[in-house]
């Protein structure tokens, strides 16, 4: 299979890009970081896409920072929902024959404890920009399924985490605390909402998932990617300072509460699993060690460049 993964050098890109080489798969990334055309640029893709000549295209980038998206709605906008406009039209003007359009769970946005757990079918509410603007990417891409005949199949990926992640997460955040109070001496690990419960999967599982979708998903389908079972923030932040190296204790900080905060979300992976039999296969604690460990690689790199 020769694939194209947009945002190739983020954290899910870059784990995306490991499994398919991995699995014997011809793999092209593009991102602007890296000197990729930029989302908005329509012509920049359609050049790529042609010049490349894909069989699937993995579009995994965007703004994906949801705290972001509260400061900055319109840019979030644009990029992800003009962004995702660009690729499509780019695979249809380059006849590239398949796209996996990844959205996120947040789409379905503050669900009540008689829709849990959440399934494909779930309305979706979004409740912040971030979210509103995956919803509105999902639409053009069911868009250029129904209307121009498009092969596109959606994920709707539930939280992920793992090696790699950026500390605008909030595992990640836990974990690069941690590694900086273990250097420090420092004992206070400070945390926003700890009631928040979340679906978490790690992604190297979640990756493995959207390769399956792209030889068995069914075109214009949407899919859950998610452990299907819900953990506090609490018990992830719990759970990672048991691994610290000295005592530590959480300290709430209001600071780092969202403007909106969903109490519960996790999803129903049944649809996924039937049509793939994919499984998540990381038990949480290898995954938390594993962000544990990359994170204090992390801050070691830091303090000897300062």
């Amino acid at each position: 299979m020769k694939a194209l993964v947009t945002g190739s050098a983020g954290f899910v890109g870059q784990h995306l890009i490991k499994h398919l080489e991995d699995k014997g798969d011809e793999v092209y990334g593009t991102d602007i970081s890296s000197g990729g055309p930029d989302l908005l640029d329509l012509k920049g893709f359609t050049e790529l896409f042609k010049q490349v000549n894909p069989g699937v295209v993995f579009h995994l980038a965007g703004q994906a920072d949801v705290a972001a998206s509260w400061k900055n709605p319109y840019k979030t906008f644009k990029n992800n929902v003009e962004g995702t406009i660009n690729v499509l039209t780019a695979a249809r003007e380059s006849n590239t024959q398949k796209i996996i359009t990844i959205t996120s769970a947040d789409v379905y946005g503050s669900v009540i404890s008689q829709e849990l757990p959440i399934t494909e079918e779930t309305a979706l509410r979004p409740i912040s920009p971030y979210a509103a603007s995956k919803a509105a990417a999902e639409l053009f891409s069911l868009q250029a399924h129904d209307g121009y005949g498009q092969c596109v199949i959606r994920a709707r990926a539930f939280n992920h985490i793992g090696p790699g992640q950026s500390e605008n997460f909030v595992s990640a955040a836990i974990a690069s605390r941690v590694a900086k109070n273990e250097l420090s001496g420092e004992k206070i690990v400070k945390i926003g909402n700890l009631k928040a419960k979340r679906d978490f999967t790690d992604v190297r599982d979640v990756v493995a998932a959207y390769r399956l979708l792209s030889i068995s998903g069914e075109n214009g389908e949407v899919y859950n990617v998610c452990s299907g079972s819900a953990i506090s923030v609490q018990e992830i932040a719990e759970k990672i300072i048991e691994m610290a190296r000295h005592e530590m204790t959480l300290e709430v900080d209001e600071e780092l509460f969202r403007p909106v905060e969903i109490s519960e979300l996790y999803g129903d992976h049944s649809k996924l699993s039937e049509t793939t039999q994919w499984a998540p296969t990381y038990p949480l604690e290898e995954t938390l060690r594993d962000l544990l460990e990359y994170w204090r690689a992390q801050v070691l790199l830091e303090q000897k460049a300062n």
